[in-house]
């Protein structure tokens, strides 16, 4: 029998249950509000209507038509080169910072590492404009010392194009890079190194074949998200490519700006699966190499 003295408890109005059902309606109406519109580009590529107002059929003749056109062939392959070369270029810069940040101490190196980061920090549109007046600017001097050491028959340009273009995109990728490869570097036990250089291994060495390997998995994660952010990258890539380097996000973009065609449906959802599948390869590779 309780005690008429003791206090009843009584249950409070927000519980941890309430609070719990309300965040994951949160989550969910975020999700929503994210994926959403992305399934329905999805859905809507194989819609035979060429209005897409309403759904009139399934059919893929969308994706048809996008293998058959040349200039969208053309710039998938301008991307895929840009992006590679990018990738190659982001990884071996990013690597060599990262290791190079990890292993010795620099005067001011915290302010070296602040500048690696500013590219990932600025805006897309004042970095674009930026290295649109650096080229700009280069590219008489350049031009001009090409002219005196080939001579007059010289007929290589420094212009706006894919140098232009892979060097706008390695400035923002490389540090995508040195911060995965930098994170993994922190956990590796210094010892490893000294017992190779004790045995013997150059620095250079030690690196090669007992570093590289323990950091592998931070190197293909970083490469992977390199590669999916200079194949998306619209803004930066718009101020600094030429007419013959353009990528596949311009050639998109500038089919938008024509009138809705049912074909970039297609085009939008195979590059959104092609995002989210080396999106998703490059995270199980960093979880593997934790």
């Amino acid at each position: 029998m309780n005690d008429a003295t003791t206090p009843t408890r009584t249950r409070p109005f927000f519980g941890m249950a309430l609070v719990n059902r309300l965040c994951g309606w949160w989550t969910a109406l975020v999700l929503a509000f994210l994926y959403l519109p992305l399934a329905l580009l999805i859905a809507y590529s194989f819609n035979a209507s060429r209005l897409n107002v309403v759904w009139e059929g399934f059919t893929v003749r969308w994706y048809r038509e996008m293998l058959a056109n040349e200039p969208l062939i053309r710039a998938l392959k301008n991307s895929v080169l840009i992006a590679g070369v990018t990738t190659i270029l982001s990884v071996v810069i990013g690597t060599t910072g990262a290791w190079l940040l990890h292993s010795y101490r620099y005067r001011f190196r915290r302010l070296w590492e602040a500048l690696v980061f500013v590219p990932i920090a600025v805006p897309e549109v004042i970095m674009g404009i930026g290295l649109l007046i650096l080229f700009t600017a280069v590219a008489p001097g350049i031009n001009g010392f090409l002219d005196s050491a080939f001579g007059a028959a010289n007929e290589t340009r420094f212009a706006l194009g894919f140098v232009t273009t892979i060097i706008a995109h390695v400035t923002f990728c490389f540090p995508l890079v040195l911060v995965a490869v930098q994170a993994r570097l922190a956990d590796l036990d210094p010892a490893m190194e000294e017992a190779a250089l004790d045995l013997g291994a150059t620095p250079l060495v030690a690196f090669w074949r007992v570093i590289v390997p323990c950091i592998m998995p931070a190197i293909i994660s970083g490469a992977l998200m390199a590669f999916t952010l200079s194949m998306d990258e619209v803004l930066v890539t718009y101020f600094v490519c030429g007419p013959e380097s353009k990528t596949l996000p311009l050639e998109i973009y500038d089919n938008v700006r024509k009138g809705l065609n049912p074909m970039l449906n297609a085009i939008s959802a195979v590059f959104v699966a092609a995002t989210a599948i080396l999106v998703v390869i490059a995270e199980r590779i960093r979880r593997i190499g934790r």
